[in-house]
């Protein structure tokens, strides 16, 4: 496996979701967002991330917290009442004791103040990256293969055997759930945005991976769909 990694490459196959209600910082962020990320979303306020996120499934988010109609910090209790791990960084010019105490409760990745460099920004991306793997980027799937989410490979012996994006992004969101069952609906939603695919295109993506990681990992789970089982 290569021993040489950079964590952000992690997010080439992931989606994230700006809300920003200034449209020139907007543009800014989603555009620096976009070297890293496959997918980027921007949107002006707390209604238009409630409305995108009820459309389809991020693995980042990122929010202001002063927006017309619903603050970041009233969006992102929305969102931990659903999901607990999701990494969330917040970009704000408040540092008020109060606003710092609500997201500590929320479990926030990253509190920016307004203005921040990039170097600073590059960590909170960082960090984002750490919780989505749980720090760990040599995941060992069985006894002959390691996966390897910087460089989307499997790493069998001397053998390296590269992912695509597709495979790269359902295994890592099996990983993130192993030992739970995840149903056809589950992949849907995090896989494609507004086309509905049928369930003979998630089997033969799920093929496709057991080719590359070993048939054994992936357990079938009849009628509903797959549980990733590490060995």
């Amino acid at each position: 496996m290569q021993n040489s990694y950079n964590l952000l490459d992690i997010l080439s196959d992931k989606k994230v979701l700006y809300a920003e209600d200034e449209k020139s910082i907007r543009d800014n962020v989603a555009e620096i967002l976009e070297l890293f990320f496959d997918k980027v979303v921007s949107v002006k306020d707390g209604i238009e991330a409630i409305y995108e996120m009820g459309l389809k499934s991020y693995d980042v988010l990122i929010f202001d917290i002063c927006m017309p109609h619903m603050d970041g910090l009233e969006v992102i209790q929305k969102v931990r009442k659903k999901d607990k791990k999701i990494p969330i960084i917040i970009l704000s010019a408040h540092t008020e004791e109060h606003y710092l105490w609500r997201a500590v409760e929320l479990k926030i990745t990253k509190y920016l103040k307004k203005p921040y460099d990039k170097d600073t920004f590059i960590n909170a991306l960082n960090e984002a990256v750490i919780e989505l793997v749980d720090g760990n980027i040599a995941i060992k799937l069985n006894e002959k293969c390691i996966y390897n989410p910087c460089a989307k490979v499997v790493c069998e012996g001397n053998k390296d055997i590269k992912l695509s994006k597709m495979e790269s992004r359902l295994l890592e969101y099996f990983i993130k759930r192993v030992n739970q069952t995840i149903t056809f609906e589950d992949i849907f939603e995090y896989l494609w945005d507004y086309k509905s695919p049928t369930k003979e295109a998630i089997k033969s993506l799920v093929k496709e991976i057991r080719k590359k990681i070993g048939s054994e990992c992936i357990q079938s789970v009849y009628g509903i769909g797959y549980k990733l089982e590490l060995g």
